[in-house]
């Protein structure tokens, strides 16, 4: 046998699910990686570091894209795709390292207690759009709201040298805010949040029994869809047509929001930004590449996993590359003509601004409400949204029971159990989110995906090209795909990329500690539970591997990062790897290192 086994180290080997499945197509696996960049967070919690940007801002992540996405999502579809296991089993590659795994698996329990927001706020507005009048309407508004709190909307603009004189309740630094409907309907339901537009850290906190009521929606609609689509090629097919459906909508939408006042200039302020809004494009793309693999970061590994042995990844890489980005350009351009629209509401003023809070979410509804036909265009918009929010939910909740599945054998014959058993109990962690605090303070967990996804990733080039070896990946890709892994792009991978990857990390500590500081005591300690502690299993089950092992200290760890039970799964494949690695030098200096340490 020319790789090692569990039997050497005394551990039950690894057995692999024969009845996990495949995708009905092969372009399924690009389709589930186009909805990874669904996660719409990338717009919300990252707004003020690169929304002004603009479509040449977004220049370097093609940049990105050659130096190290591209190769890293190869990487990432190669250790599936080859070893048919999720994220967790995958690492049978190198088992000291096994850990990142489950941090990946805690990293998408944090983004999935938090994200049902993202669903919850546009069925929020596809209910209420059914209305004969919409409540976020400049005359539905009248019939909720009070007009003597002293804040102004853009329903009734006003410019008089009394209203700029003032310059009390509702004013800043640079004259008066002028509030946005939507946004203040959506703050409506938390007593809080309406009197002061952001909940003190101090106040108690408030549940909205209206957001239960979503979320409990939500979560249902997740238990039904796994319920009729939880086998591969089903859910495969279903995950497919939501996102053709999604970016279909989308560009209805894109084509309906040009006959926005103001949106052809917002399209050219796009097309044309600043040299400034350019330059934060250098930094702001890390923000979007590193969200390219997914909420939990091993998702690729998983969705990869189902693939044909042969498939061409790398191909597909550029192609999820470039899909990808195309996704965040169509909603960069829905989100410059929305900003646009209301700063063309205030145009003839002095010296005042729209507070057009969470853009694509909030602010577009009463955007939507000028229109004719507001309600279907609503009902339209946010359905897409719902949508794309139910893409990424569903995506990693599967990738998440695969990798369980994969790792731990005695799951398989109760998935059922296991499945609604974790939906369960994600939509009772949720439920935090429907307070004051929560619904406000959610995108610190999102921030913290920058630090987590850098880290894992500068880890995972050092397992796959110096631990496990730059020779035996070039030599597996070049079994599993018959062509080679260029000998520059291992360069790069090795001696470049890790030095953007430290920058990134040391910028996500930095945006975690600020947002932070700012945030509730309670996603404080999320995070550290979800995202921080996890990091711990990474030499915590290293160590743990190191103690079942025998021998002496660098006995052990040699074998440890030695490939474990690393094979093709399908027997055909497997045997024409072993007769492939026997008939190569690198099987012999395997083998001498295994006769030294044994």
């Amino acid at each position: 046998m020319v790789y090692e086994t569990s039997y050497g180290s005394g551990l039950k080997p690894f057995t692999p699910d024969l009845n996990r499945g495949k995708w009905e197509k092969p372009t399924d696996y690009i389709f589930a990686c186009f909805g990874l960049a669904l996660k719409l967070d990338v717009f919300v919690a990252s707004y003020w570091f690169f929304f002004d940007m603009g479509l040449f801002g977004m220049m370097p992540y093609y940049v990105y894209m050659v130096i190290y996405l591209v190769p890293i999502m190869v990487i990432h579809s190669f250790m599936g795709q080859f070893s048919s296991s999720g994220f967790i089993s995958a690492f049978r590659l190198s088992p000291f390292f096994k850990g990142m795994g489950y941090v990946s698996f805690f990293l998408t329990i944090a983004m999935l207690i938090y994200y049902s927001i993202f669903a919850a706020v546009p069925l929020l507005f596809m209910v209420n759009s059914f209305r004969p009048t919409l409540p976020w309407s400049c005359e539905g508004l009248k019939s909720w709201y009070n007009d003597s709190s002293g804040q102004s909307t853009v329903c009734n603009i006003t410019t008089t040298a009394e209203d700029l004189a003032s310059m009390e309740n509702d004013t800043y630094y640079f004259g008066k805010i002028l509030h946005v409907p939507s946004v203040l309907y959506f703050q409506n339901h938390f007593d809080s949040i309406r009197e002061e537009s952001f909940p003190d850290l101090t106040e108690d906190y408030e549940l909205s029994w209206h957001f239960v009521g979503l979320f409990v929606v939500v979560w249902a609609l997740i238990a039904i869809i796994f319920y009729k689509f939880s086998e591969t090629a089903k859910f495969g097919k279903l995950i497919r047509y939501m996102v053709i459906g999604t970016l279909a909508l989308l560009l209805v939408c894109f084509v309906r929001f040009l006959f926005l006042p103001g949106a052809i200039l917002g399209l050219k302020k796009f097309m044309t930004p600043r040299a400034e809004d350019i330059a934060m494009g250098v930094p702001a793309t890390f923000v979007m590449v590193l969200h390219a693999f997914g909420a939990g970061w091993g998702s690729v590994i998983a969705l990869s996993s189902f693939n044909g042995f042969k498939t061409n990844i790398m191909s597909y890489s550029w192609i999820i590359s470039f899909g990808q980005i195309f996704i965040y350009i169509m909603f960069g351009m829905v989100s410059f003509m929305l900003d646009r629209y209301y700063n063309e509401l205030n145009e003839g003023s002095f010296n005042t601004h729209v507070m057009a809070h969470w853009l694509l979410f909030l602010s577009s509804a009463s955007a939507l409400a000028s229109m004719d036909w507001p309600n279907l265009w609503t009902f339209i918009y946010y359905f897409m949204l719902l949508m794309a929010a139910l893409i990424v939910m569903t995506t990693q909740i599967f990738t998440l029971l695969q990798s369980l599945f994969d790792e731990f054998e005695q799951l398989r014959a109760k998935k059922q159990e296991v499945t609604f058993g974790l939906i369960g109990g994600l939509a009772a962690c949720s439920f935090f989110f429907c307070t004051n605090h929560g619904i406000t303070f959610f995108s610190a967990l999102g921030l913290d995906a920058i630090f987590s996804h850098s880290l894992l990733h500068l880890l995972l080039l050092l397992v796959v090209l110096w631990i496990y070896g730059r020779e035996r990946f070039q030599r597996d890709i070049e079994f599993m795909l018959g062509q080679p892994f260029a000998s520059w792009k291992i360069f790069i991978l090795r001696f470049i990329a890790p030095f953007i990857l430290v920058i990134c990390l040391l910028s996500g500590i930095g945006l975690s500690l600020m947002e932070h500081s700012y945030s509730s005591v309670a996603v404080l300690v999320m995070s550290i539970l979800l995202v921080a502690l996890p990091i711990l299993a990474i030499p915590g089950y290293g160590f743990y591997y190191l103690y079942q092992s025998t021998g002496t200290f660098c006995e052990r760890f040699k074998r440890t990062c030695r490939p474990t039970d690393w094979y093709p799964v399908e027997m055909e494949h497997r045997q024409q790897y072993e007769e492939a690695v026997g008939n190569t030098e690198m099987t012999h200096q395997l083998f001498e290192v295994t006769e030294e340490v044994n």
